[in-house]
């Protein structure tokens, strides 16, 4: 679905003007509603802590609907298979060359489709490991060793990876360390104290990023 110049430009500006978020639903069969007291926690988290107003129930938008340029940031988990149309791919790249941001949350089992589909959307771009002294590391939390490690998958240490169109970060992804698991509510993963309060830190940085770039 190829969106026209005049509508981009609509979108852009209540976008930017936006303090909400969205969660990205997809094809393919995987479960893209996974974590569902994620990102409501991170919302909290981010309003109490970070000076945001965001509508604390974030709205699930399609990936080939208009409805992804209302909003600034749209968060991505889940276990298993994606899969994008050429309208979804399209649509997607057009969100983020606009302005868009895309977080993607390594669930365990998500790597290579999401490599695969994401090759859809940005043919030409590799993922790149982000280096910890990037801006996503160092808004109101400082994470001098990068992206926290949150939750156990294959004893791998956790990375942060981005792809980057015209040297501004498009896609923030996760591995290893599946943030979205340590936001959600403390009974799901019995996660210590500590550990959650990593995640939403690091999550909060993410959005906070996110809204100022």
């Amino acid at each position: 679905m190829k969106q026209p110049l005049f509508l981009i430009f609509i979108f852009l500006y209540f976008s930017v003007n936006a303090q909400d978020v969205a969660i990205l639903k997809y094809n393919g069969g995987g479960d893209w509603y996974a974590n569902p007291t994620a990102v409501p926690n991170l919302i909290a988290f981010a309003n109490a802590n970070i000076g945001t107003h965001i509508s604390k129930d974030p709205q699930p938008v399609t990936i080939d609907s208009e409805d992804i340029f209302n909003f600034p940031i749209l968060f991505m988990t889940g276990h298993g298979n994606i899969l994008f149309s050429d309208d979804d791919a399209n649509n997607l790249r057009n969100y983020l060359i606009s302005g868009g941001f895309l977080h993607v949350s390594d669930n365990y089992g998500l790597d290579k489709h999401i490599r695969r589909e994401l090759k859809k959307v940005f043919p030409n771009l590799e993922f790149k490991e982000i280096p910890n002294n990037h801006p996503i590391y160092n808004q109101t939390y400082k994470f001098k060793n990068g992206i926290p490690k949150i939750h156990e998958h294959d004893k791998k240490a956790a990375q942060g990876f981005g792809l980057f169109y015209e040297s501004r970060l498009v896609v923030f992804y996760d591995y290893e360390t599946d943030l979205s698991d340590g936001w959600e509510d403390e009974i799901v993963h019995n996660n210590p104290k500590n550990v959650r309060e990593k995640s939403l830190k690091m999550g909060a940085n993410i959005i906070e990023f996110a809204f100022k770039n």
